[in-house]
């Protein structure tokens, strides 16, 4: 019975988006109950990391249908490790929301989406079965459609078309390979697919089928040349939305990505050089993005992607030390990305702009939260001792190993780009002379706005930096979490066990 712990935070946020809908019109109400669901979550999210570290992998066969014939749900350390991600950034969004987000736009279902979307991001990372990981995807893109749009702003409508028709393009291009993939196997369990695609004596149409999806979590992981969607969607919505599709949206591609071509489509050097070229051009164009913008928002936006690269090369070099480095990387970017948009609507919601011209001064008028600001964008960084430094240590260590050159020099080109743009924000945002911006009229500034909704806006920020710094100063532990999840990664036949050998409870 105690495998059933897996799904208590998927039901927490289904039990919560359900919940807000009954309290549609009071506004008031759903902020308490988001921020306090939220918390509550976080809380089972870490009682339930904490069973699966003590006890390994766990699984639930739904309808105690045994695999691989029902739909699993499995808890490895990797998937559970995402879910507790996703509550930590879900809470922090949560807070945020309530002291961004105008009252305006909550009155259409904000927080009820918000949590559907939480949803469906811990439902992908749960689900043992690639279709339901479809179907998990689908919900967060719908989810994810209605946030970008609440509100109607043409740049948001834009924004919302983009990302909207990409998306859905690599939701065409991902059910086309599970149709192939079960084709070839007749199977839909992902670990019963991994036995049987390692069967299958047709390798150029497997290889067909995992470029396939290559391309469809591709997409969804802003990967070269498929990522031109995300700087055109991520800066529209409010900073709110943004930060949480900044941390979470793409890196559940990344976890696709990764769960697929470590269980299911595995030994191919021809992929593996297919992910290393990705992830090499992914890292110089999106560093090459970044330095020519003037929205901090936008600088944000190409930082993501560039960032993204240092995973899928750590993916492509598949050793033990590489996977480690790009889990490693992968719990550090979800927690400084969303920091980093929270940061971006505080600097906005104090000056009116993100544009790096019309900034500046920030420093000389509001000292304290500079410092606060320098903890995300100094680790984005990877100045060391912050949380950035140590996963480049195992990915430069994994070149050096597999002999791939390349990629050493793509990881110290991005370095450098991102501690160029990152010097070039920090001068224009917080060290120039204050610049002269219009005052809007009907803004609602920093200033002006309550007590409250400040503690909201700051809070959040504060929280996510003290985890930053953690993950940062207490970097041992989670690289002894990485180096577990890339080890169990790497021996899939664990995975596979797990599922196929597990006695349905009654």
């Amino acid at each position: 019975m105690t495998q059933q712990l897996i799904l208590y935070p998927l039901l927490l946020q289904l039990l919560l988006a359900i919940l807000l809908m009954f309290f549609w019109k009071r506004i008031g109400a759903q902020r308490v109950i988001s921020i306090l669901g939220s918390i509550v979550h976080l809380g089972v999210s870490i009682g339930v990391f904490a069973y699966i570290w003590n006890n390994g992998t766990q699984t639930v066969q739904a309808g105690s249908w045994e695999a691989p014939f029902g739909i699993t749900f499995i808890a490895d350390t990797f998937a559970i490790t995402m879910v507790l991600l996703t509550s930590i950034a879900g809470l922090a969004v949560s807070i945020f929301s309530a002291g961004s987000v105008i009252s305006d736009r909550l009155r259409f279902g904000y927080f009820p989406i918000f949590h559907f979307l939480l949803l469906g991001l811990t439902g992908a990372f749960l689900t043992g079965d690639i279709f339901n990981l479809y179907v998990w995807f689908e919900i967060i893109i719908i989810s994810s459609f209605v946030l970008i749009t609440i509100g109607g702003e043409k740049a948001q409508l834009e924004g919302a078309v983009k990302y909207f028709t990409l998306n859905f393009l690599a939701s065409m291009i991902f059910l086309t390979a599970i149709a192939v993939l079960y084709g070839l196997t007749g199977s839909l369990n992902m670990a019963d697919l991994a036995n049987k695609v390692a069967a299958v004596e047709n390798r150029a149409l497997v290889e067909i089928t995992a470029i396939l999806f290559l391309i469809g979590f591709g997409i969804k992981s802003a990967v070269f040349p498929l990522y031109f969607w995300l700087p055109a969607s991520y800066h529209t919505p409010p900073s709110a939305v943004s930060a949480i599709f900044g941390g979470l949206l793409t890196k559940v591609g990344v976890y696709a990505l990764i769960r697929v071509f470590t269980l299911i489509f595995v030994e191919d050097v021809f992929l593996d050089q297919i992910l290393l070229v990705l992830a090499i051009f992914t890292l110089f164009s999106g560093a090459l993005g970044a330095l020519v913008q003037n929205n901090i928002r936008k600088v944000f936006s190409y930082l993501i992607i560039c960032h993204i690269g240092y995973m899928i090369i750590g993916l492509g070099m598949f050793t033990e030390v590489a996977i480690a480095g790009a889990i490693f990387y992968l719990v550090h970017d979800i927690l400084v990305k969303t920091n980093l948009f929270m940061v971006s609507g505080l600097i906005y919601r104090i000056k009116g702009s993100n544009s790096l011209r019309a900034l500046g001064g920030f420093y000389a008028q509001y000292p304290k939260l500079s410092l606060l600001m320098f903890i995300p964008l100094f680790s984005l960084v990877g100045i060391p001792p912050l949380s950035g430094f140590w996963p480049k240590i195992s990915l430069i260590t994994a070149s050096f190993d597999t002999g791939s050159y390349w990629s050493l020099a793509a990881i110290i080109f991005a370095s450098f780009i991102t501690l160029v743009v990152i010097a070039k924000l920090w001068a224009e945002v917080f060290w120039k002379d204050a610049q002269e911006i219009p005052v809007k009229p009907k803004f609602r500034y920093y200033h002006k706005i309550k007590k409250i909704k400040r503690i909201q806006i700051i809070v959040p920020i504060v929280f996510l930096s003290m985890v930053t710094l953690y993950v940062g100063f207490g970097a041992e532990h989670i690289q002894t979490l990485a180096a577990r999840i890339a080890s169990e990664l790497i021996d899939n036949q664990l995975y596979i066990d797990a599922v196929l050998n597990t006695q349905i409870s009654e």
